[in-house]
């Protein structure tokens, strides 16, 4: 069961933007393709959180298109493949989650562009 949310809390938690291992994990997630969608998973805004401890252990929040998308027992498994390698990465944890479900929103706009969309 999931906590209730605190009213004014983010829907989407804040990514650790300042950690220096931050944009080479962007990097690794950009890696990372939907089979069904010619985008990668962070342009598409399925990456929600990139939560860098002080230690290093890299903490992925994500989603995906539709809940029942084939490959939803394995995609976070590639996140964690491409992460994982990155010099100074400790360990590395994928969690999914459906909330907030994911919309076209979240797209950036090279993955709108890529998609046809603008």
């Amino acid at each position: 069961m999931t906590e209730p949310m605190m009213e004014g809390a983010p829907l989407i938690a804040p990514s650790s933007t300042d950690h220096p291992l931050y944009e080479s994990v962007v990097e690794a997630c950009k890696t990372v393709y939907d089979p069904e969608i010619p985008v990668n998973i962070y342009d598409l805004g399925l990456i929600y959180t990139i939560d860098i401890s002080d230690t290093n252990a890299v903490r992925v929040i994500m989603t995906l298109t539709a809940p029942g998308c084939p490959v939803a027992g394995e995609m976070p498994g590639w996140v964690a493949d491409a992460v994982e390698p990155l010099p100074g990465v400790k360990q590395v944890d994928v969690e999914m989650t459906f909330q907030p479900q994911w919309g076209m929103d979240m797209m950036s706009d090279e993955a709108r562009l890529e998609l046809g969309f603008m």
